[in-house]
């Protein structure tokens, strides 16, 4: 992986039943996933928590406005799935 630009960490808190409420959203959100991906501005993402209770985006060479502003469009957001969300700068020391 190359390293072109800082990274940014955007972080979701989710509701409880995420998981039984995000099938009618999942396959939206996951395009808009893929296409930051192939567009080269997404390096990872997915659910943390076991039971699930959040997820983490980590994106390269992009602002936190542009985070931002994918983040309110999320299929996951406008459906409230999403309680809390944050975007946070990450130094990266090895890679």
């Amino acid at each position: 992986m190359s390293d072109s630009g800082p990274h940014q960490i955007l972080f979701y808190d989710y509701v409880d039943d995420v998981l039984e409420r995000r099938a009618p959203h999942r396959e939206a959100h996951l395009e808009r996933l893929r296409a930051e991906r192939d567009a080269g501005r997404l390096v990872m993402a997915g659910a943390v928590g076991d039971p699930v209770h959040g997820a983490m985006f980590v994106f390269r060479g992009v602002d936190a406005e542009q985070i931002e502003a994918f983040a309110r469009r999320d299929p996951y957001m406008e459906a409230g799935l999403v309680t809390a969300w944050r975007v946070e700068p990450w130094n990266v020391v090895v890679a």
